[in-house]
């Protein structure tokens, strides 16, 4: 075999093939050559880019190295015709004109003359500005905008980093995961045009039985047309969704956008965006969503070994690896802090990020000032999903933005392992699987998991995982495991074989039983479940899994109605599923369980197991419930920021503070007992954080019945219930007891208590 080049060059536009050739010199295959490399190597950039705005002119910079010929077409508004057409001219694979500053406000297009592998030939592709700041309705041309226009900013908008709420350390967040819906940038999915958009019938859905089809059948006929899409589906990263402004042409979505950041921030609350870098919408030389891939074929998106784009992250993988697509989305993250004054970001499939664009971008962001930006980036805090998987796992592409590799960075990553231990299973198994939280060995649901020996060898497993999760997922961390050894939380490994800690720091982790993705956290507690549990204990039990995030060190995460019993009829993947089963109810009179079997393409396997729950009158909420737990879950929250105690910064006060008791072979089964210590005589050497509590013991009994035991280690100590819950409306919190002279804690069924020793 021998290998044989053609290349043909015209100005930067470079067609490299190879041909695989017998001895006989025949052809045997053809591919492709993968240029981005060769790109990054020849054409790296660090110049402008998008509009450079100055007193009399404005010019425009784009990087296309492979274009044979680029000009810019202006058209008259959103939706009129051409106006002019003006070349642009290319020094080392930078394409740039300058104009007069009337061209500001004017709506304009690229026409990129390049090569397209798609086609095998060269194709005119018209496409938006990669770092547009303005867009028409559907991201139809992009608006050229000066973002730093004062008739653009709210009043008092340069002011607002001043407004901020107060943030000492990041380990003094606690998220809430509030829908895309309400919070979002451009993407695909939803038209702009709000008179295109169409809906259920939502009075004569609401007299369907609870658990049939028409329901899902009457959204999904519509989920291409109505309002509703969570939104993973990028065109452009820098404009906001023009579906959500008053009006999706000029500057509405601009303003209105700067005015919900700066509303929030002044009800005390940080604004955190989830950003979507790891994959495209659309890409080849057609079809108004493509835009990166036709501006430069092929650099943008990452490959197979045949030359496929990978579609493991969804669709168009994109390849940080790459210099240009590193930098694009560095640039456009500044872009969000310094011009919409975000306050952090999450990271949507972070794992399949590069770990040094992650760490380009907090220095990127760290680095801006209030004096120069009018931004202090260092409370701007970065945290993603780290799952190493696809064509990213274990470092294919280079050393990646997964769990494991994100310690020691100050970045967070989603801590699963807690939130299967919690639940039970993982969100890809089976769905009747229990965990700590939900029945494993105390009250099986009539899934097989094991014998009597092997649920409580699987419970007492899981005890030790949520421990570790509990003490910021430390990889340092040592415990005194159910088998009675002790070990570090990186020597304490998950059922897959994946080693529980693996932090560096608190800050590092985000501890969640529920988000966006997969079912809610009531819906999943009522499917691993027995089936004759009560919908009271149900509620107990979804405060417990809220009570242990809230509670722990790190990052505690919540789910939008996690604290008000929210249903989405079961759905495990709500993203195109409509209000309908994304409602939040904030009257509080239901919390949408029984609205019908969720859409068939992700849900109709489980529908079988689905359709006698969500029949069953029992299993819904009443209003009653539904307040109840919003109270509960406030009550845990003030608990929360009650004491420093329960958010440490540092890992050596973690390890020096935090110990578990009830720990090794003899343990009580489905208790966890945490305690946290300051100050105190007998530890002098210990530096005093809280000024009102010396101590800190919380108690979590999953059990459906009480418990008693004695701690000796914890005996002869001045505690008493925490004043938040001794005036808690649950009853049964308030019958939890501390005997000093021997240490017994008495905790009733399914009730976390914390009890506290006030100081002198």
């Amino acid at each position: 075999m021998s290998v044989k080049f053609s290349r043909d060059v015209k100005k930067q536009s470079k067609i490299l093939t190879y041909f695989l050739c017998a001895a006989d010199g025949k052809h045997v295959d053809v591919t492709g050559l993968q240029l981005p490399g060769v790109l990054d190597d020849i054409f790296a950039y660090t110049g402008p880019l998008g509009a450079v705005f100055r007193e009399d002119s404005v010019s425009l910079h784009l990087w296309a190295p492979t274009a044979q010929d680029v000009s810019v077409c202006f058209f008259d508004g959103p939706a009129g015709p051409v106006l002019e057409t003006v070349q642009l001219k290319e020094s080392n694979g930078v394409w740039s004109v300058t104009g007069p500053r009337e061209w500001e406000n004017r709506y304009y297009l690229y026409e990129v003359d390049v090569y397209h592998p798609t086609k095998a030939q060269v194709l005119k592709c018209l496409a938006g500005d990669p770092y547009a700041r303005g867009l028409s309705a559907n991201g139809a041309r992009t608006w050229l905008v000066d973002i730093n226009n004062e008739t653009l900013k709210p009043a008092s908008w340069d002011e607002l980093a001043d407004e901020k709420p107060k943030l000492d350390s990041f380990s003094d967040i606690t998220i809430y995961e509030l829908h895309i819906r309400d919070f979002s940038f451009h993407f695909a999915g939803v038209d702009d045009i709000k008179s295109n958009w169409k809906f259920v019938d939502e009075c004569k859905l609401a007299t369907f039985p609870p658990g049939s089809d028409m329901q899902q059948e009457a959204v999904v006929a519509i989920q291409e047309e109505d309002p509703y899409n969570w939104g993973y589906n990028p065109v452009l990263w820098g404009v906001p969704k023009g579906s959500y402004a008053s009006d999706p042409d000029g500057p509405s979505r601009i303003i209105e956008y700067r005015q919900m950041v700066q509303a929030l921030n002044r009800i005390g609350l940080r604004v955190v965006m989830d950003v979507v870098y790891n994959h495209l919408d659309s890409s080849g030389p057609c079809g108004i969503s493509s835009v990166l891939d036709k501006i430069v074929p092929g650099y943008y998106v990452r490959r197979d070994t045949n030359g496929q784009i990978e579609n493991s992250a969804a669709m168009n993988n994109t390849a940080s690896e790459h210099f240009m697509v590193d930098r694009l989305i560095v640039d456009d993250l500044l872009n969000w802090a310094v011009n919409y004054k975000i306050d952090g970001f999450r990271f949507d499939l972070m794992g399949h990020i590069m770990k040094h664009t992650m760490m380009r971008a907090k220095a990127a962001l760290q680095s801006l000032t209030r004096d120069a930006h009018g931004v202090d980036g260092s409370k701007i805090y970065l945290y993603g999903e780290g799952w190493d998987f696809a064509e990213v796992a274990r470092n294919q592409r280079g050393i990646n933005g997964s769990q494991l590799n994100m310690s020691g960075t100050g970045i967070g990553s989603f801590n699963d392992r807690i939130r299967d231990a919690v639940n039970g299973g993982n969100p890809f198994g089976n769905p009747l699987q229990q965990g700590f939280n939900t029945g494993l060995f105390l009250e099986p649901n009539g899934f097989y998991q094991g014998n009597e020996a092997d649920t409580r060898r699987s419970l007492a497993t899981y005890a030790d995982q949520i421990q570790i999760g509990l003490a910021g997922n430390l990889r340092d961390y040592v415990l005194i495991t159910h088998t009675g050894e002790t070990k570090k939380g990186s020597e304490i490994h998950t059922f897959d074989g994946l080693p529980v800690g693996y932090t560096s720091s608190p800050i590092e982790i985000i501890n969640y039983v529920s988000a966006h993705d997969n079912e809610t956290l009531f819906d999943v507690i009522s499917v691993k479940t027995p089936m004759n549990l009560s919908v009271d204990e149900r509620c107990r039990i979804n405060h417990l899994a809220s009570s242990m995030m809230a509670l722990s060190q790190g990052i505690p995460f919540f789910h939008a109605g996690d604290e008000i019993l929210r249903s989405k009829s079961i759905d495990r993947d709500s993203y195109n599923s409509g209000d309908w089963f994304n409602k939040l109810d904030f009257t509080y009179e239901t919390n949408n369980w029984g609205v019908g079997l969720p859409p068939s393409e992700k849900n109709e396997d489980n529908w079988p197991l689905m359709k006698p729950r969500l029949e069953n009158p029992s299993f819904k909420p009443a209003k009653g419930h539904i307040l109840a737990a919003l109270d509960s879950f406030v009550d845990i929250l003030k608990i929360r920021y009650s004491s420093p105690l329960f958010r440490l910064s540092t890992a050596s006060d973690i390890k020096q503070r935090v110990h578990f008791h009830n720990t090794g072979p003899s343990s009580v089964p489905g208790v966890i007992v945490m305690g946290i210590e300051d100050a105190r005589d007998e530890k002098p050497e210990m530096a005093q954080l809280d000024a009102n509590f010396s101590y800190v013991v919380t108690v979590f009994n999953v059990c459906p019945h009480e418990v008693s035991m004695d701690i000796p280690a914890l005996a002869s100590m001045r505690l008493e219930l925490h004043p938040v819950q001794v005036n808690s409306s649950d009853a049964l919190v308030g019958k939890s007891v501390y005997e000093a002279a021997t240490g017994r804690f008495t905790v009733p069924r399914r009730t976390v208590s914390v009890f506290v020793e006030p100081r002198c």
